[in-house]
């Protein structure tokens, strides 16, 4: 009985990614949801950890394109110290 379970499984399985790699254009195509433009102008609050404490965390709000600086400049700083880290080998 379980073989047989695990037979129907994996030849289910194999018919589902059989199918979604048969249709490229599916894939290539984003979700509706995706497709409509996100307003950069748009408050998004997160919680982040305040450092040193496992219990308080604080609510940080900032536009959707404060958000994306934010993020390019952490970025930036990242790729910066892993240079300079190589360079002074």
């Amino acid at each position: 009985m379980k073989r047989a379970l695990f037979i129907l499984a994996t030849t289910f399985v194999g018919f589902a990614s059989a199918g979604s790699a048969s249709s490229p254009q599916a894939a290539a195509q984003p979700a509706p949801s995706a497709k409509k433009m996100l307003d950069p102008n748009e408050m998004v609050c997160e919680k982040q950890a305040v450092p040193g404490s496992r219990l308080v965390a604080a609510r940080v709000c900032h536009t959707r394109a404060e958000w994306a600086d934010l993020k390019g400049q952490d970025r930036q700083e990242l790729e910066r110290v892993q240079v300079q880290r190589g360079m002074q080998k």
